[in-house]
């Protein structure tokens, strides 16, 4: 026995005005946490973006002046919104029928694919390599805010 009731009658007693109080809290956090999630879901749903819009596209350069002139060069030309200059990198590659080995310069760059092709062919027009290395890859999400402004930053 519990305050003067056996247990089961406790358990009985209480248990509609527990349930009650329990069902409440459960609730009250729970409306929390959907309203921070419906809050989260609609600031990004409220941006649309049409998956493959807007392209990543990668480039490598002998070295860093190539790499800034040829970045200023597509910015500047409104062919990307940004283009990201990572120093450094070593690449390994086949070339003429050798093993070849070098540091170079990777150019990231964000576009429209739209733009892709005359984003390569400024590259091959002002670039030093025989044969520039152009890929690109579709962004298929990312940050709302950052698409619409890569997307306002380069014409159609």
């Amino acid at each position: 026995m519990r305050f003067g009731l056996p247990a089961t009658e406790g358990l009985q007693a209480g248990g509609p005005l527990r349930a009650f109080f329990v069902i409440a809290l459960l609730s009250v956090l729970m409306l929390t946490l959907l309203r921070t999630v419906g809050l989260r879901a609609f600031s990004m749903a409220s941006e649309t973006y049409m998956s493959g819009t807007h392209s990543a596209a990668f480039v490598t350069c002998p070295n860093e002046q190539v790499a800034k002139d040829l970045a200023r060069g597509i910015v500047e030309k409104k062919l990307a919104a940004c283009v990201n200059i990572v120093p450094q990198i070593t690449s390994v590659y086949e070339w003429q029928g050798k093993i070849q080995e070098d540091s170079e310069v990777l150019l990231m760059i964000k576009t429209r694919s739209s733009k892709v092709a005359s984003l390569a062919e400024y590259v091959r027009s002002n670039h030093p390599y025989e044969v520039a290395e152009v890929i690109s890859l579709p962004i298929e999400q990312g940050n709302p805010p950052y698409l619409k402004w890569l997307g306002d930053a380069v014409p159609e």
